[in-house]
């Protein structure tokens, strides 16, 4: 008898232990997420999750940096990754180890898949840099002289970008099919015998005054301090430009569905971020949103 009492009790007891390892006596240790209501379902915003951004530095991460605090209250956690290259943002989406970038314009990006293999697709357009043709040696295009130096992008998109913007201020005429692929081979009537220097787009800024004009992309040209207002010339914001060279949020294809990443593009196509942009940048960054 006394055998069966025992064996009753130690029987309680590990019902009891078991018991107790099912409730939240551990808080330390509980696995239900923070912010759960009682049935067990947990909210959206305690669901933290973090997205790693390639961008460069101006005006894309300024701009990245607007939105920080609006994913926070959704439990998304932002993290900018400064990149000065045109390569870097893109191999990193599609190797994984970046999320999305924000940098380029859909133009570029489509030659890049096309160049390199890649599969990146755009989940959002954001703004529109216009394109600048900024003095060096010469202070107006009227002062050019036979045999002037003018400094162009040397990727593919943005040389065609510099030739068609060249092109509306009169100074060259292009093949009448070149397009957004002109390159320097396109030009048909160059009257001046301008010489053109082609150079990576990080180093038109720096090699201004080397030259006698530099045609500049927005975002160096902000980051070296120049100021659209102060261009010779800009896109007709009008033509071709504004449609062909908007920047996107980029991702690897597959990923079009990422919530946090789609929770980003709504924070940037704010009226609150239109007026960041129109306030900041003056011009030199146009929300298309």
């Amino acid at each position: 008898m006394k055998k069966k009492v025992l064996a009753l009790a130690l029987a309680c007891a590990v019902s009891l232990s078991l018991l107790a390892g099912c409730g939240n006596g551990d808080s330390g240790n509980s696995s239900t997420p923070a912010g759960s209501d009682a049935g067990g379902e947990s909210s959206a915003a305690a669901e933290n999750v973090t997205i790693r951004v390639g961008a460069s530095p101006a005006p894309h991460v300024e701009i990245l940096e607007q939105v920080v605090d609006v994913l926070a209250e959704q439990g998304i956690t932002l993290e900018i990754v400064p990149i000065n290259d045109y390569n870097t943002p893109n191999d990193g989406v599609e190797d994984g180890s970046l999320d999305a970038n924000y940098f380029q314009h859909i133009t570029y990006m489509n030659d890049y898949n096309t160049s390199s293999g890649t599969h990146l697709v755009s989940v959002g357009e954001i703004h529109y840099e216009p394109f600048g043709l900024y003095a060096g040696k010469t202070a107006s295009i009227d002062a050019l002289q036979e045999g002037a130096q003018i400094a162009v992008p040397n990727d593919a998109t943005n040389e065609a970008r510099a030739l068609l913007l060249l092109e509306q201020e009169g100074l060259l005429t292009l093949a009448e099919d070149a397009g957004i692929t002109a390159t320097t081979l396109d030009i048909v009537d160059n009257p001046l015998n301008l010489e053109f220097i082609e150079l990576e787009a990080a180093q038109l800024p720096t090699r201004l005054a080397d030259v006698d004009m530099a045609v500049i992309n927005g975002n160096y040209a902000i980051d070296a301090g120049l100021n659209v207002a102060d261009a010779l010339a800009i896109e007709d914001a009008e033509g071709t430009a504004a449609t062909a060279y908007v920047n996107v949020v980029a991702v690897k294809e597959g990923n079009e569905n990422n919530q946090a990443i789609l929770a980003l593009v709504d924070a940037l196509q704010s009226e609150e971020i239109r007026a960041y942009m129109e306030e900041e940048y003056q011009g030199a960054v146009v929300p298309v949103f």
